[in-house]
């Protein structure tokens, strides 16, 4: 078996996975965010597809491995769309969650849970 075919058979695990998910969160919410987190995941399994097709040799016209190439170029952009998309939706999300908490604090609609708020605990008296 080919070297570069156990590689990207190993990678499309993970790869799949995080597509998978990405896919169940999109269905159960459509938002931007969502969205772009299945286009990331997408490109990422996109990365490791073109690495089964040139470990497999399928679709020699692409060139797969040359410089400059259809296959090359597909390949990077793929890898850095997934590279982009995929982590920067994660924090993006995070930092709107967090932001969302902070207004509500602010506004008193949902009390501080944190440790030395003031909050006393009257079940324990």
């Amino acid at each position: 078996m080919n070297i570069t075919l156990l590689k990207a058979l190993v990678a499309l695990v993970p790869t799949s996975v995080l597509l998978s998910a990405s896919v169940v969160l999109f269905l159960r919410g459509k938002t931007v965010s969502s969205l772009l987190q299945l286009l990331g995941a997408g490109c990422l399994v996109m990365v490791v597809l073109t690495h089964v097709s040139e470990a497999l040799q399928l679709f020699p016209w692409m060139h797969w491995g040359s410089e400059h190439s259809a296959g090359h170029y597909l390949d990077f952009t793929s890898a850095v769309l997934g590279l982009t998309l995929f982590p920067w939706v994660i924090c993006f999300t995070r930092l709107q969650s967090d932001a969302l908490k902070s207004a509500l604090e602010i506004h008193g609609w949902l009390e501080a849970r944190r440790p030395g708020s003031g909050i006393v605990n009257n079940a324990d008296d």
